[in-house]
């Protein structure tokens, strides 16, 4: 702990990648944890172009089911301990694989969302797209006024990531003199790259998280536990 203290004290740019792990510790389950099934389909299942085209109201029943559990939730002392510390610290970015909004609501402000907002929805005609925060949409699937489908603003399975968000990523990967991975599975690529790509780059790369990942042998330090209890000691 004591070590990436210094190594954070002393950077001058600093990069975060956060996972879903974090926002377990909020009571979101995880693609890849218990509770992943709903009305016995897998994520992978539903969160792909081919299942909407398929059938948009069942894909939306979904999303509609997890954007009411994630309205119940509130972020953690993780998500407020890197909301303070972006707050006092110049040249900082956080990167997230996560759609829930728990960063923004925990008053993160430049959140760079690698996989989009389960809080956007998109017109799968005009592209026109929009913030919703109900918690329940009344009629699904909604409609833009355009009279097209609209679908969720996420990146789902198959599809490209948002390219001026990943440009950004990378950016602040390479430019890093810290990287802090922080609760993710580091299995879904290319967001787990980054890991890779800020240490050829040079950064001291420090993973945090409940056990080793594909990438625990190319981190220069690892802690291990919930990021709730971590953060806040680490960046107070």
């Amino acid at each position: 702990m004591d070590s990436v203290r210094r190594s954070l004290g002393s950077a001058t740019s600093i990069a975060v990648l956060t996972g879903a792990g974090i926002s377990a510790e909020s009571g979101i389950p995880t693609f890849r944890g218990p509770g992943r099934l709903w009305r016995d389909y897998r994520p992978e299942d539903l969160a792909t172009p081919s299942a909407f085209a398929r059938d948009p109201k069942l894909v939306w029943e979904w999303y509609d089911w997890r954007r009411a559990l994630i309205a119940q939730a509130e972020p953690n002392a993780g998500h407020r301990a890197l909301a303070d510390f972006e707050r006092r610290t110049p040249n900082f970015t956080l990167i997230t694989q996560n759609v829930d909004g728990l960063h923004d609501r925990a008053g993160s402000c430049q959140t760079l969302k690698v996989h989009g907002d389960i809080w956007n929805v998109r017109c799968s005609k005009c592209g026109r797209e929009r913030q919703d925060l109900r918690p329940s949409i009344p009629s699904l699937p909604p409609h833009c006024a355009c009279g097209g489908l609209e679908r969720p603003g996420v990146v789902w399975f198959g599809e490209p990531l948002p390219a001026d968000v990943w440009l950004r990523a990378e950016e602040s990967a390479r430019r890093a003199q810290v990287f802090l991975v922080i609760g993710t599975a580091a299995v879904v690529y290319p967001a787990a790259g980054l890991v890779g790509l800020a240490k050829s780059a040079g950064a001291h790369v420090v993973e945090i998280n409940l056990a080793e990942t594909p990438v625990s042998a190319l981190v220069n330090e690892s802690l291990r536990g919930p990021a709730a209890e971590l953060l806040p000691r680490l960046l107070s």
